[in-house]
């Protein structure tokens, strides 16, 4: 059973990785970054699955320390006890046997598997808030590279609001996925009811909203398409259209750099 894990580092730790100069050994790096709700969680599953890249959920990377936090009785804002937490975290993924929550992926925090406990609203939110705190985003970006550009993969997707900005300015495949909000809100009420959670749609979108404001306003790392990224309209797409687009470009790339080597 495959397992990717690793100690979150302290905030002083973040480095950026070695891309060994784009040569062959080198991962190809693909950063979906997007609003809530616009669907790159699950266009990030298939491309994953369909090219046998490494799928690194940065969403829930923060959903995982907002859950500690809270366990803690950190507060959100609390910039210096959410930096002392980090170094005892130990988060990662673990391969599903079956299917289930996260469609493959299991998000572990520790020996913990916490893949349903972090997609409530409460830790929807708790998510946003603690990714705009400076000491939170700076202590994580070590453990993304790193979970991104492990020996051994082809390649790595990776999801989430700052990829082709902050994580992986130097990607190689930038795609910015986005609907209109009445789309997401629908999208992820009908995701929430289908788990059995009890919330309106009026909840989801008034929450929505929150996160939207939260993350476009922050002053570390706001929510923003790359100069360069693709910008991808999924309101009126369907997954596997969305997943067939971006596997496109993918493997254009892939085709070229094969070549070229």
């Amino acid at each position: 059973m495959t397992h990717r894990t690793a100690r979150a580092p302290s905030a002083s730790g973040a480095r950026s990785a070695d891309r060994g100069g784009g040569s062959a050994a080198s991962p190809l790096i693909v950063a979906i970054d997007g609003p809530a709700g616009a669907g790159k969680s699950s266009a990030a599953r298939g491309l994953a699955a369909r090219l046998g890249f490494a799928l690194v959920d940065t969403g829930a990377i923060y959903r995982a320390v907002a859950l500690a936090a809270s366990r803690a009785g950190i507060a959100f804002d609390d910039d210096t006890r959410l930096g002392a937490l980090l170094p005892s975290l130990r988060i990662g993924f673990r391969a599903a046997s079956g299917g289930g929550e996260g469609n493959g992926q299991r998000v572990m925090l520790g020996e913990e598997d916490v893949s349903a406990e972090i997609r409530s609203p409460a830790m929807s939110l708790g998510a946003s808030a603690v990714s705009g705190r400076p000491a939170v985003r700076a202590g994580l970006l070590e453990l993304q590279r790193r979970l991104a550009t492990a020996q051994g993969q082809r390649g790595a997707v990776l999801e989430g609001r700052d990829i082709g900005t902050v994580v992986f300015p130097d990607a190689d495949a930038k795609f910015f996925l986005t609907a209109a909000p009445a789309v997401r809100a629908r999208r992820r009420h009908d995701e929430l009811v289908a788990k059995g959670q009890r919330v309106t749609l009026e909840e989801v979108l008034s929450d929505q909203e929150q996160r939207d404001r939260d993350d476009s306003q922050r002053a570390v790392a706001p929510l923003r398409p790359a100069a360069d990224a693709q910008i991808i309209d999924s309101s009126d797409m369907t997954l596997g259209e969305v997943v067939s687009t971006l596997a496109a470009e993918v493997e254009a790339l892939l085709a070229r750099r094969d070549g070229a080597g």
